[in-house]
């Protein structure tokens, strides 16, 4: 009972973690403009990994993709390739992990090959929470070195004041997203554990000769015709049955045996 509810959570959180990186991976809010010294703007612009927004004070947004690759930054398109793995495997995960349920019977699938597939999906999840947390950490550090390098050149007179970006909703949501998925592929693992069918394993018992020299002595072995007198004797109250002679006529006790 307690594997089919770790695999069910598995399961459950791992799809809750997937849902998460796909919805980070298509939100349009991955670096929103500071607001800190111009809290009062007419326009307010925030970017994705597709497209940039820009979105006015009368409510009316305009966004426009990003019509290039190669002028991308190296770091940008790894983010997006980090991103689109972690969907993939996390995708493939799931519909591994969904005819390896316990609580699913498909034809006659024994427990083992259950307990494989329950391991390959917990891997899936595993290294797609890694993609994901991986992708949104190294945005997240791209910001963080052009925040400050934006505000150096503002408080050094070099530049005028400029537009600078701080985190947006959808890292948060991959940091929680990845997590979830890193969470339910080891909920996955454990599980992997107790459905693997127990098997008896039996100890082989050897049979030693004792320390101690022990010699067997062989004789001449006796080997009767087969027309011996056999020798029956017959215990009663003062009587007793002698044994047959030789040619077969048996002999009575005489009245000087009972003196």
């Amino acid at each position: 009972m307690s594997v089919t509810i770790c695999q069910s959570m598995g399961f459950v959180v791992s799809t809750l973690g997937i849902g998460g990186i796909i919805a980070s991976t298509c939100m349009d809010q991955w670096s929103t403009q500071d607001l800190y010294n111009n809290p009062v703007t007419a326009v307010f612009n925030y970017q994705g990994l597709w497209r940039t927004c820009v979105r006015e004070s009368s409510g009316f947004t305009e966004c426009r993709g990003y019509f290039t690759i190669l002028g991308l930054p190296g770091m940008f398109q790894a983010v997006r390739a980090l991103m689109i793995v972690g969907i993939v495997l996390g995708i493939l995960g799931l519909l591994v992990c969904i005819f390896a349920l316990k609580c699913i019977r498909i034809g006659n699938m024994e427990d083992s090959a259950k307990a494989n597939m329950t391991l390959t999906s917990g891997i899936m999840f595993i290294v797609a929470g890694l993609c994901a947390i991986t992708g949104v950490s190294v945005f997240a550090n791209m910001l963080v070195t052009k925040f400050w390098m934006s505000t150096a050149n503002m408080y050094e007179g070099m530049q005028n004041i400029q537009n600078r970006y701080t985190f947006g909703s959808a890292l948060f949501v991959g940091w929680v997203a990845g997590g979830l998925a890193l969470v339910g592929g080891i909920m996955m693992c454990l599980a992997c554990k107790g459905l693997v069918p127990e098997e008896s394993r039996y100890k082989a018992v050897s049979y030693n000769a004792s320390g101690r020299n022990i010699s067997y002595r062989t004789g001449p072995i006796k080997v009767g015709s087969g027309y011996e007198p056999e020798t029956k004797t017959r215990k009663g109250a003062g009587y007793e049955e002698a044994a047959r002679s030789e040619d077969g006529r048996r002999s009575y006790p005489s009245k000087y045996d009972y003196v």
